[in-house]
């Protein structure tokens, strides 16, 4: 199994927005998405660490190969 990219918040906010996620709010350094009845948070670190983008990975339901 590939190893993940390594995001930023605003990158990964960016290739959520374009497989079909929309920002709905921001809070300080954490930005809510949203697609249908799934939202999670994004933190807009310079880095994410990869077990909070493989969380993230885990809640859209997109398949993790999108993000390789």
């Amino acid at each position: 199994m590939p190893k993940l990219r390594v995001f930023s918040g605003a990158e990964l906010c960016n290739f959520l927005s374009e497989h079909g996620f929309e920002r709905v709010r921001q809070r300080g350094s954490h930005v809510i998405m949203r697609r249908g009845q799934v939202s999670f948070p994004v933190p807009l670190h310079r880095q994410l660490d990869r077990g909070t983008v493989r969380g993230i990975i885990r809640q859209s339901g997109l398949p993790r190969s999108l993000f390789e």
